[in-house]
């Protein structure tokens, strides 16, 4: 009986411990480049690494509009602003879309829901990033798959 109750205690730290690491191996997973879960499909098409579908080409027009390379880089991969390259491998598309038109203040990152171009784009910007993130897109001009 001493010897159970002096190993009980270790059983419910291995047990949570193999808990713990279980729930963040799956968080992480799903963080992963290219984990995508079953029945989830990528919010844009790419051929060749420079040719997108037309919405995904709408959020890169956006993108140059609205010259958001300024901080962010030209490749996304930060500058002033963080890498885009890197935050869209952690970041919802609502955590997206909230940090783009409500903005981050007070770390230098101005709202743009006054924008319309933004507000009616904001898929489609969301759509390029994601793709720049994944590494389905190159840097550089885009083009209309097809076209």
């Amino acid at each position: 009986m001493k010897t159970f109750m002096k190993q009980a205690p270790l059983a419910s730290l291995c047990t949570a411990l193999c808990a713990a690491l279980c729930w963040s191996v799956g968080l992480f997973a799903v963080a992963l480049p290219g984990s995508a879960l079953a029945g989830d499909t990528p919010p844009y098409k790419v051929a060749e690494g420079n040719k997108v579908d037309a919405q995904t080409l709408s959020g890169w027009k956006t993108w140059r509009a609205m010259a958001c390379e300024r901080c962010h880089g030209a490749a996304q991969e930060g500058m002033v602003g963080p890498s885009l390259v890197d935050s869209l491998k952690v970041l919802s598309k609502d955590q997206f879309k909230t940090a783009v038109l409500k903005g981050r203040i007070e770390k230098g990152m101005p709202n743009f829901d006054g924008s319309k171009m933004v507000t009616e784009n904001i898929d489609s910007l969301y759509a390029y990033l994601k793709g720049r993130s994944d590494g389905a897109i190159e840097p550089g001009r885009l083009q209309e798959i097809g076209k």
